[in-house]
């Protein structure tokens, strides 16, 4: 493996959740934030996130490797067009349902992402406007850095075997969001397996692009609103009186 490479998977394995953890509890201390601080937050995930992925693009020039060997092609198009119309539906109906879900399970409201979703989701059209440019940041960002370079990386580390790339990568993409918790890390990490292996299938990153995009803007729209029911049906459940079991 490359030294370059090396570092790049080591600043991934390492920084990169450190600093998305550290982030996060910064923003689950304070009492709420405001427009400003959200508009921040945007700013700087968008900066951070095409700085790592030119600097991976541009070592990956460097080093020889092709559009094609980070799935940045489109080498079937029929299958790719179709996988991604499905992957992003089925997508969108997991998080419809997910979110539907939160509605019958108040106490869930006060678990980190829901919480985590009333600091960082926009509030007004401006915000839903940044927040889209968010959203295609990360959907393309992730995906390079993913599923394009760490699971390239990780299969010609293997002699370019398909299973390591994959585990490697859906891993990786897991720690990367380890600020969600336990269940974030685990369904983070089956879906990056998912990813993964549509990208080895297919040879390209546009089913795994168009899902994730589908998946961050779905509830990012979403998510507040759900998030501010269930915190006031578990509000109310906690303001009804018990009832009392002794015969009058």
């Amino acid at each position: 493996m490359y030294w370059d490479f090396a570092l790049i998977l080591v600043f991934l394995l390492t920084a990169v959740p450190w600093l998305g953890r550290r982030r996060v509890q910064q923003l689950l201390r304070a009492p709420e934030t405001t427009k400003t601080d959200r508009l921040r937050l945007y700013a700087s995930t968008i900066a951070s996130q095409w700085i790592i992925t030119g600097v991976i693009l541009w070592r990956s020039g460097t080093r020889g490797i092709n559009a094609r060997s980070l799935a940045l092609a489109i080498p079937h198009v029929a299958l790719t067009l179709g996988v991604a119309a499905v992957l992003a539906g089925l997508i969108f109906a997991n998080q419809v349902a997910s979110l539907r879900l939160l509605a019958s399970r108040p106490a869930e409201a006060k678990s980190i992402l829901p919480r985590l979703a009333l600091r960082i989701f926009p509030q007004d059209s401006a915000e839903r406007l940044a927040f889209f440019a968010v959203v295609v940041t990360v959907a393309v960002c992730e995906e390079i850095i993913y599923r394009g370079f760490t699971q390239h990386v990780f299969a010609a580390a293997a002699g370019n075997m398909v299973a390591p790339g994959i585990l490697g990568s859906a891993i990786m993409f897991a720690l990367a969001h380890i600020y969600q918790g336990r269940r974030g890390f685990a369904s983070t990490f089956l879906v990056g397996l998912v990813f993964s292996a549509i990208r080895a299938w297919t040879g390209s990153l546009v089913a795994p692009f168009f899902a994730h995009f589908v998946a961050d803007l779905t509830v990012g729209l979403m998510a507040p609103s759900r998030v501010r029911r269930a915190l006031a049906a578990a509000e109310q459940l906690q303001t009804v009186p018990p009832a009392n079991d002794q015969a009058v």
